[in-house]
């Protein structure tokens, strides 16, 4: 398994929807991030297995993983010996946003 490594932005964004999910409902929260440490080691072990983002040049390969019971997306990049998230991002909300955040390699 690789390595997963979240970009700063990513925790951040993460800890927002954290803050988010907290004022709508207590342990919430706990539910979203529950999801976010499911889905990242699976990201780890099989990154290759994620749908690629098709609406980029072709050498460059983001992926994405939803997340089932939350309405986000982990964008990644697999970049050989670690993955990077350059975002968790909200599946429905400024699409593309993160695109500053590709690792061009």
């Amino acid at each position: 398994m690789k390595p997963v490594r979240l970009s700063p932005e990513a925790i951040d964004e993460v800890f927002e929807a954290t803050v988010w999910y907290m004022a709508r409902r207590p342990g919430l929260e706990s539910e979203f991030l529950a999801e976010i440490d499911r889905v990242l080691p699976l990201i780890g072990s099989s990154p290759a297995s994620f749908p690629r983002l098709l609406d980029l040049p072709e050498d460059l390969v983001v992926r994405r993983a939803l997340l089932p019971r939350f309405p986000y997306a982990v964008i990644f990049m697999d970049l050989g010996p670690h993955v990077r998230v350059l975002a968790v991002a909200h599946a429905k909300r400024r699409p593309g946003y993160w695109l500053d955040r590709v690792v061009k390699e």
